[in-house]
């Protein structure tokens, strides 16, 4: 294993643990770097998921144990405002945690299902499910742009 692909692939790992988070990074760059550089598509494909799923796990336990900390302590947010934040989730069902993985939006469904105390396997698994086909598109993409 050469250099790049041990620390490569260790990077890709903490990108797309931390993308998964509030902070605003991109996991992508490192996945169609990786590919560009010929290393194996489908480990590329579970270690960017492993670590994007762990990073919606960290914010859906935040949510489930600190929920009330963070938006009402820290952010002063009204009963109302989170009243309506689960108003939202609820009218598009726990199926939206399939879209766990668009930007913007995918850090606060997984924080609200912690909130709401979604079933955890049943979140575990539709968040893998659409962050594992977001990361499959993004390398069938760069691999059909190599040819």
């Amino acid at each position: 294993m050469n250099i790049l692909s041990e620390f490569g692939l260790w990077g890709l790992a903490l990108s797309a643990f931390l993308a998964a988070t509030i902070l605003p990074l991109s996991s992508e760059l490192v996945l169609s770097t990786l590919l560009i550089a010929g290393e194996n598509p489908i480990v590329l494909i579970i270690i960017a998921t492993i670590g994007n799923v762990l990073g919606s796990v960290l914010n859906y336990l935040i949510g489930r144990w600190g929920a009330d900390t963070i938006l009402h302590r820290w952010f002063h947010l009204s009963s109302e405002q989170t009243n309506k934040a689960e108003q939202q989730f609820n009218r598009y069902g726990k199926w939206s945690l399939l879209f766990a993985w668009v930007p913007l939006i995918g850090d606060p469904l997984t924080f609200v299902a912690g909130m709401l105390r979604v079933n955890f396997g049943l979140f575990l698994v539709l968040v893998t499910i659409g962050k594992a086909s977001r990361y499959w598109i993004i390398s069938q993409a760069v691999l059909a742009s190599q040819i």
